[in-house]
C-alpha cells in the first residue's frame, strides 16, 4: 500500500492512502493452467526446469566418473549449481507472494535477495573444487571415452537450451527469473564447449584439453556469479536497484508543482521485483494534497517502476528547510 503521511503542523497527523498501483509486472499469463498450485506464473517453468536438470546432473555426474572426463564433471557441477539456483529462485518467487504477518511487515520478500546471495556463494565453492581437481589432472592426465562424453554433453545442450526458452518470457521483470534464464543459456554454451573439446581429444589425443576446459568452465561460473553476487550484496545493503537513477527520481520529485525541496530520500529493493521509496517533500501551498500525492505516486510507479512510495509532505518551509532530521537522527 502506498501510504502517504502529511504533517500539517505538529498535531493533526492525517494519514491518506494513495492507491496501491497493482504490481502486475509485464502481466505474463499462465501457460496451461493445469499446474494448480503454481505460486507464480513461472511456477511451471521452474518445476519442469528443476525436474529435467536434476535428472541430467545425475546422468552427467555418473558419466563423468565413468568416462574420466573432468570437463563433464565440471559441467555437471555447473548444472547442479543451476538446479540449486532454480530451486532458490523458485522458492524466492513463492516467498515474495507470502502475505506480511506480525513482525514481518514485508512478509518474506527479502528472502528473494538472501536466496540469490546464498546461490552466489555456493557457486564459488563449486568453482574451488573444480579448479583443485583440474590442477591435479594436469599433473596426471587420464585417458577418456570421448564418444560417451560427446553424447552426454550434446544432451546437455538440448536440455539447457529447452529450459532457457521456458524462462525467456519472465526474464524481463524479475532478477531471479533473469538469473535462471542466463544460467540456462550459459549452460547450453558450456555443454557445447564440452562436446567440442571431446571431439578434438578424439581427433588429436591431446588429453590436457579436458582439464583445461574444466578450468574455462570454472571461469564461466565465476563470471556468471560475480554479477549475481554484486547485485545481491547491493540489495542486501538496501542500495537503490540497478536501473533506477536516484538523482533522476530526486529531480522529478523536486520538479512537481509546488515542491520546494526533497529531503531524506530513500529508494531500496523490497524484493527482487519490488521497489520502495520514502521521502520528505517541502510544499508550502498544499491545499490539493490528496491529488498531489496521487499524482506523485502514479508518476513514480509509471516512470520509475517504484510501486511502494511513502511521501511525507511538510508545509512550513522555515521548519523543514534546515532539515533538522540530519542532526536529530544522531541519538
Amino acid at each position: 500500500m502506498a501510504h502517504a503521511h502529511h504533517d500539517h503542523g505538529h498535531h493533526d497527523h492525517a494519514h491518506h492512502h494513495a492507491h496501491d498501483h497493482g504490481h502486475s509486472h509485464a502481466g505474463h499469463s499462465h501457460a496451461g493452467g493445469h499446474h494448480h498450485h503454481a505460486p507464480a506464473n513461472m511456477g511451471r517453468a521452474f518445476a519442469i526446469g528443476v525436474a529435467l536438470n536434476t535428472a541430467f546432473v545425475a546422468a552427467e555426474g555418473v558419466a563423468g566418473v565413468w568416462t574420466h572426463s573432468l570437463a563433464l564433471l565440471a559441467d555437471a557441477g555447473h548444472n547442479l549449481s543451476d538446479v540449486l539456483a532454480l530451486l532458490l529462485a523458485w522458492g524466492a518467487t513463492v516467498l515474495a507472494k507470502r502475505a506480511p504477518a506480525g513482525r514481518r511487515t514485508y512478509g518474506l520478500r527479502k528472502g528473494t535477495i538472501l536466496a540469490s546471495l546464498a546461490n552466489a556463494v555456493l557457486l564459488l565453492v563449486a568453482v574451488g573444487v573444480i579448479v583443485s581437481e583440474a590442477v591435479r589432472r594436469f599433473a596426471e592426465p587420464a585417458p577418456l571415452d570421448t564418444q560417451v562424453v560427446m553424447l552426454i554433453a550434446s544432451a546437455g545442450v538440448l536440455i539447457n537450451g529447452a529450459t532457457a526458452m521456458l524462462f525467456m518470457r519472465g526474464s524481463h521483470s524479475d532478477l531471479n527469473v533473469r538469473g535462471a534464464f542466463l544460467h540456462m543459456a550459459a549452460d547450453a554454451a558450456v555443454s557445447l564447449a564440452v562436446v567440442a573439446g571431446a571431439f578434438i581429444i578424439g581427433q588429436t589425443g591431446i588429453l590436457w584439453i579436458d582439464p583445461a576446459l574444466s578450468l574455462v568452465i570454472a571461469g564461466v561460473i565465476v563470471l556468471g556469479t560475480w554479477g549475481l553476487l554484486r547485485d545481491s550484496v547491493d540489495m542486501a545493503l538496501d542500495a537503490a536497484p540497478r536501473g533506477i537513477d536516484v538523482d533522476a527520481v530526486r529531480d522529478w520529485l523536486a520538479g512537481l508543482p509546488g515542491v520546494e525541496a526533497v529531503n531524506d530520500l530513500h529508494i531500496w529493493a523490497m524484493s527482487t521485483t519490488e521497489t520502495a521509496l520514502t521521502a520528505h517533500v517541502v510544499r508550502p501551498q498544499n491545499a490539493d494534497c490528496d491529488a498531489f500525492l496521487h499524482q506523485a505516486c502514479e508518476g513514480l510507479a509509471s516512470r520509475f517502476r517504484i510501486g511502494h512510495a511513502t511521501l511525507q509532505v511538510e508545509t512550513d518551509a522555515a521548519l523543514a528547510h534546515p532539515c533538522g532530521l540530519a542532526a536529530a537522527k544522531v541519538a
